[in-house]
């Protein structure tokens, strides 16, 4: 699980959503619970335009509320940041792949369902593995503070 934490504000009957980690991300919703769902979509956008800038993405901080990442997103996610820690770029990792370009593209376009071994195999090409847990949670949309988001 990848989740960001989101800010959430009364703004004349609708509630705002926005990000301290990822500036760019401001939504609403007719409620709470509509504008976390709301703030988890512009998340996966602020995410797809950061990967296609080649810009940062920041590992969460905390707050009270939390923006839950799709899995594949959250483990595109985590392909990035380690790409981008070890200074591989797409075309080592495409090296190091035996694949073409457009197959490295999809495994990093947030928007495109990756099967789960080509996003193992991307991992293991830059000496990382995906781990695999479940735990119980009484609302998928929302993380309490006494169930932190993953840290990297």
């Amino acid at each position: 699980m990848l989740a960001y934490p989101i800010v959430l504000e009364n703004d004349d009957g609708t509630v705002l959503a926005t990000s301290p980690d990822f500036p760019e991300l401001t939504t609403f919703g007719e409620d709470r619970e509509e504008a976390i769902a709301r703030a988890a979509h512009a998340l996966e956008e602020a995410i797809a335009a950061r990967i296609h800038d080649r810009k940062d993405i920041p590992p969460p901080s905390s707050g009270e509320a939390y923006a839950v990442l799709p899995t594949l997103t959250a483990v595109k996610v985590r392909l990035y940041q380690a790409m981008c820690e070890q200074g591989v770029g797409k075309a080592e990792l495409a090296r190091r792949l035996g694949w073409h370009m457009p197959q490295v593209d999809r495994v990093l376009d947030v928007e495109h369902h990756s099967r789960l071994d080509q996003m193992d195999a991307a991992l293991a090409a830059i000496g990382r593995r995906l781990r695999v847990s479940t735990a119980s949670i009484s609302d998928p949309a929302e993380v309490t503070p006494g169930d932190p988001p993953s840290r990297p």
